[in-house]
């Protein structure tokens, strides 16, 4: 299997512009778009979660079960601990976390990247990992309310995690629902049997607002569906 190089070049531009957004802000003590969690919650969150995910890469590399966090009491701790601290600590800790992650991602063979690793999620193909980072940058760029909104997430990544979520609701959802990408692909998931109600049809907008949408990020007024926008679980 080669190199997941697409993934690792999406977390390339969302560790660069998550840095750049970060830099911008004055504090980073005022409120996030997460109830509870100030932005610094959340630059703290990104930090630990490349350090986490590159322990995965190196689980897969050295074949030594290496969990993302002891356990998820250490995880909320790590995040409470370091989210007051000063912009340009964690500006510092943001980047060096990142850079390490990515140095992580290129010591590791073809053969390394069908490694089975695990999260709390269940086990996953160590070739996910870079998605997985992929995921969590561009989602909390959203997150930080700090200018950078759902509609300038790339449109290949928009539809990927369209597809990546749509699976994961797949059994979670009474009801099948379909959805239109904007190039024409039907994205279906839901129980297949289920009687369709008149006048119901495809959620259609744009990928962005999709993906937004699927991922609790934005409220769906944006899109459009002949038998009204459905309700959806909440997405992890």
């Amino acid at each position: 299997m080669r190199r997941p190089d697409r993934e690792l070049s999406w977390v390339a531009d969302g560790q660069a512009l998550f840095e750049h957004t970060v830099m911008r802000l004055d504090d980073l003590r005022g409120p996030s778009r997460l109830p509870g969690w100030t932005r610094g919650h959340v630059v703290t969150h990104v930090a630990r979660n490349a350090e986490g995910l590159g322990r995965l890469l190196a689980w897969a590399r050295t074949g030594i079960e290496t969990p993302m966090y002891p356990s998820a009491q250490a995880r909320d701790a790590a995040i409470e601990a370091g989210a007051w601290r000063a912009k340009t600590e964690q500006l510092d800790d943001l980047h060096h976390t990142g850079a390490a992650f990515a140095a992580s991602a290129q010591e590791l063979s073809p053969n390394q990247w069908v490694a089975t690793v695990a999260t709390r999620h269940g086990p996953m193909p160590a070739a996910r990992v870079p998605w997985a980072r992929v995921r969590e940058l561009w989602l909390h760029l959203v997150d930080l309310d700090a200018g950078v909104v759902i509609d300038e997430m790339p449109n290949d990544i928009a539809s990927m995690l369209v597809r990546d979520v749509a699976a994961w609701m797949h059994t979670r959802v009474l009801a099948e629902i379909q959805l239109q990408l904007p190039d024409g692909e039907l994205v279906a998931f839901g129980p297949e049997a289920t009687a369709v109600r008149p006048g119901t049809g495809p959620v259609s907008g744009p990928v962005q607002q999709l993906a937004g949408w699927l991922t609790g990020r934005s409220s769906g007024s944006a899109l459009s569906a002949p038998g009204g926008i459905p309700e959806l679980p909440s997405w992890i």
